[in-house]
């Protein structure tokens, strides 16, 4: 025992005898155990029951509240110390603060634990609703109380709230200081609550919330006990302080992350305006195509951009983005107007992209403003060369300026080779316009189409006598024909109108022969004619596609030819085999193609008249004694016989 302590006791004592020496060990060796203090009774009634002195049993009596001072104090210096523990520990956790709830729920557990509560509860103030509720609950086994909203001066939390001062009532439901109300008056009884302490939740001047220990039966809460509750509520302050602190900071973080998000996407988008702005540039000066512009655009763009014709694309978004100049949503697609003036030469498309940023839509119009750029540049150059080949073919066709080298030199300078052998074309659409503007309007089409294939194919085009005169080369392995109606087809494909096309047969030395292209025109112009008359518009063909007919339509009537086309497999098996298949031709058409009048006038049997004209037929097709085939093959048979020297 300490000094203090020995001297407290000789003071007390007054000039009592001194107690004996072990007076004071069965004490000390109770303080030493942690004895409760009923325990310290225990060393008297031994001594009386050993029948010790008067004298020992006064000097016990007088040491045991001593004994009982000391274990006392050091009772409270535990208290404080597992107090003060508590608080550090509940400060090391504000500390580390990572998710509020959790901080919350560690300092109710906590001060329910030191004061040795049933229940310990928190609640907070809600601004907007002008109430507080419940948060952490401890202990708690009614989910009404749970729940409990308070208003300001309602209910001991409310008065606490509202005032932000302690309250402390020893039995709730007897306690008239605070408002009763029958809600929170059913949730306290429902959890079976009897004396209740709250303290508030300072922040500054502020009240954000309130902080409880209560019991289930009466009891007096003392006053270090309110002071230890106010210490947990200031720690619960600052762990909510520093988690509203913490979720500003996030949330500015979060802003700033956002904000630096756009700026990335931002200068993204104008690097990839940039991008476009060059590559367009490029592609002007070196005379791209409006695919390649799409080309580029798809490319920045992370998306599909193609061009498509006016016709080909939806007419309402199309003049919505002609009327307004910007590029206009249709369903998943981004459509921009390709315009010039008041007319419209097609449309950019981005496919499949509902959403578009406003700096890349206006990439995408300029796009379209330089597809538009573009096109009326090759519609400039396309007309300027449309009118050096019409120039060109004019002359030819007019027997002018007859010098073969100048002519030549004129058609390498748009790649063409007057000593190719060529083929003269005359085009024409078929059914009538509905006015003359409509009319003409189809003519400049099939001009425009007739011109951009004769520069694909290497030849010349012209307009002439209302249609068009195409001089195109022949390549090896197709015929006059052959080139007449992929001519129709391509033609009345770009115009969308049926297109008919005369050709001539294959002419050649076209810079030196006087009157060869105008003699081959005027023989393409009969088979047009000749077509239309025979009801095959927008069909195409030759003079060799009409047999005999084409010894009329052919400007050099072309005899061997014909023979040669309609009987020369004929011929050739005779001449190869020493047969006699184009005698008994003769005799057959001769005798009325009766076989039995024909072995007659043959002097041969009727079998060997069948197995020659089966022959026949092998070589010529089944169709040949149709009537219209036997005609040919009769005129082929007699103009044969003319060109053979001695059968004349």
């Amino acid at each position: 025992m300490s000094s203090d302590h020995v001297q407290s006791a000789e003071r007390s004592a007054g000039a009592a005898e001194a107690p004996p020496a072990d007076a004071e060990a069965p004490f000390l060796e109770l303080l030493a155990r942690g004895a409760s203090a009923d325990a310290y009774e225990q060393p008297v009634l031994l001594a009386r029951a050993e029948g010790r002195s008067a004298e020992w049993i006064a000097a016990l009596q007088r040491a045991k509240p001593l004994a009982l001072r000391v274990r006392s104090e050091l009772e409270g210096r535990r208290r404080r110390e597992a107090e003060l523990s508590a608080l550090f520990e509940t400060a090391h956790d504000l500390a580390g603060l990572r998710d509020l709830d959790a901080v919350l729920q560690a300092i109710v557990q906590r001060a329910r634990s030191l004061l040795g509560t049933d229940v310990a509860y928190l609640s907070l103030n809600d601004p907007a609703r002008g109430d507080t509720h419940m948060r952490v609950t401890e202990g708690s086994v009614a989910a009404r109380f749970q729940q409990l909203r308070l208003g300001m001066g309602e209910g001991l939390g409310g008065l606490v709230a509202q005032t932000a001062r302690p309250y402390v009532t020893d039995d709730y439901f007897k306690d008239d200081r605070f408002q009763h109300t029958c809600t929170i008056d059913a949730g306290v009884r429902d959890e079976g609550l009897v004396a209740i302490l709250g303290v508030p939740l300072m922040l500054g001047h502020h009240v954000i919330g309130v902080l409880f220990a209560a019991d289930r039966r009466a009891r007096v809460f003392e006053r270090e006990q309110i002071a230890l509750l106010g210490s947990f509520a200031a720690l619960a302050a600052a762990a909510i302080d520093t988690a509203n602190l913490l979720a500003e900071t996030r949330s500015a973080l979060a802003d700033l992350e956002l904000a630096n998000e756009i700026i990335r996407d931002r200068s993204g988008v104008i690097e990839r305006a940039s991008d476009v702005h060059d590559r367009l540039a490029e592609l002007v000066l070196r005379g791209g195509g409006v695919h390649d512009v799409a080309a580029a655009v798809s490319e920045v763009l992370d998306g599909t951009v193609v061009f498509a014709e006016a016709a080909a694309t939806p007419a309402e978004a199309l003049e919505s983005s002609r009327a307004d100049g910007h590029a206009v949503r249709f369903e998943d697609d981004w459509i921009a107007a390709v315009a010039a003036g008041g007319e419209l030469l097609g449309a950019l498309v981005l496919r499949g992209q509902p959403g578009l940023d406003p700096v890349d839509q206006r990439t995408l119009e300029r796009a379209a403003m330089v597809t538009s750029l573009l096109l009326l540049a090759r519609r400039s150059a396309a007309e300027a060369e449309q009118r050096v080949r019409g120039e060109l073919l004019d002359d030819l066709l007019d027997a002018r300026d007859r010098d073969p080298r100048l002519l030549r030199e004129r058609a390498a300078r748009l790649h063409a080779d007057l000593d190719a052998v060529h083929v003269v074309l005359a085009a024409r659409l078929e059914g009538g316009a509905a006015d003359a503007d409509q009319e003409a309007d189809a003519r400049r089409r099939l001009a425009a189409a007739a011109s951009h294939l004769a520069a694909t194919r290497h030849g010349l085009a012209a307009a002439r006598d209302g249609g068009t005169v195409l001089l195109l080369p022949l390549r090896p392995g197709d015929s006059a024909t052959d080139l007449a109606r992929r001519a129709a087809r391509h033609l009345g494909t770009a115009v969308h109108t049926p297109v008919t096309v005369g050709a001539s047969a294959p002419a050649e030395g076209l810079a030196t022969r006087t009157e060869a292209v105008a003699t081959a025109y005027a023989e393409a112009r009969r088979c047009l004619d000749a077509l239309r008359l025979l009801g095959r518009s927008g069909d195409g063909a030759a003079a060799e596609d009409f047999g005999f007919l084409g010894l009329l339509l052919a400007g050099d009537r072309d005899i061997p030819g014909f023979v040669d086309r309609t009987i020369g497999q004929v011929v050739a098996y005779d001449r190869r085999r020493g047969t006699e298949l184009l005698r008994t031709l003769d005799a057959y058409f001769a005798c009325g193609m009766s076989p039995a009048r024909t072995k007659d006038e043959l002097h041969v049997h009727v079998n060997t008249v069948a197995q020659r004209l089966e022959r026949v037929g092998r070589l010529l097709g089944d169709d040949w004694q149709t009537p219209a085939r036997a005609l040919e093959i009769q005129l082929a048979l007699r103009l044969h016989r003319l060109s053979e020297p001695g059968q004349h």
